[in-house]
C-alpha cells in the first residue's frame, strides 16, 4: 500500500503560508545547502510522485517548468530535474487540464481517487504545500505521516498547517536538527487500537 504525506514548512507558531506574496518568505532565514541536501537525498528519497493543489501547482509550474537554466545553482538544477522527470498530481475541480509533463488533474471524490492510488504499486505521493489540500485530505483521513520542516520563525498568523477542530495523534518516526535552526519531523498517523 502506498503512503501519501504531507510535506510541509511550518513555522513554530504552527504557519504553513502567510498569504502575502508566494506565502512562504518566512522560510529563506533557516533553508540552507545542508537541509537543501537532506531533503533531497532523505526526506524525498522515496517520493515517486508529487501531489498539489491548484495554486501551489500553478506556481511550481511557472518556477520550476522553465529550470534549469544559466540561472540554476547546483542544488536548483538537481531539484529541476527531478520535478519535472516525476509524476505529478493537481488536484482541482476548476482546471481540466495540466501543461507540465507527466501531470494529470483529478477532481471530485477525493477519498476514491486517492484510496484508488494508494493500492496501486509504487512509492510514496507527497503533498507539497498546498494547504487547501492537505486540510481536506486531513479530514478525509488519507494523509498517512506528516514531514515537517519546522523553521524558527513565529508569523503571528496566516494559514494554519492543521484545519480548525483536528484531531490527531502523531507518532514520532525520525527527527533531526540543522545548524540553521531548522528541525525536520517526521510524524506518522498513530493506529488506533
Amino acid at each position: 500500500m502506498r503512503k501519501l504525506v504531507a510535506l510541509e514548512h511550518v513555522t513554530l507558531d504552527g504557519y504553513v503560508s502567510s498569504r502575502r506574496n508566494l506565502g512562504f518568505e518566512w522560510t529563506w532565514r533557516a533553508y540552507s545547502e545542508e537541509l537543501a541536501a537532506y531533503g533531497d537525498e532523505h526526506i524525498r528519497a522515496d517520493v515517486d510522485t508529487a501531489v498539489y493543489g491548484r495554486e501551489t501547482y500553478l506556481g511550481m509550474y511557472e518556477f520550476w517548468g522553465g529550470r534549469p537554466n544559466a540561472e540554476s545553482n547546483e542544488h536548483e538544477r538537481a531539484h529541476a530535474d527531478w520535478v519535472n522527470a516525476v509524476d505529478k498530481i493537481v488536484c482541482s475541480n476548476t482546471l481540466t487540464t495540466a501543461d507540465w509533463n507527466n501531470t494529470r488533474v483529478i477532481g471530485g471524490d477525493l477519498a476514491a481517487e486517492f484510496g484508488r492510488l494508494k493500492a496501486q504499486p509504487g512509492g510514496t505521493m507527497s503533498v507539497y504545500a498546498s494547504p487547501t489540500l492537505v486540510h481536506s485530505l486531513i479530514e478525509l483521513g488519507l494523509i498517512d505521516e506528516f514531514r515537517l520542516i519546522v523553521h524558527p520563525v513565529v508569523i503571528g498568523s496566516g494559514t494554519s498547517l492543521f484545519p480548525d477542530k483536528s484531531e490527531l495523534t502523531l507518532d514520532l518516526l525520525e527527527s533531526k536538527a540543522f545548524a540553521s535552526g531548522a528541525v525536520y519531523t517526521r510524524y506518522r498517523i498513530a493506529q488506533e487500537g
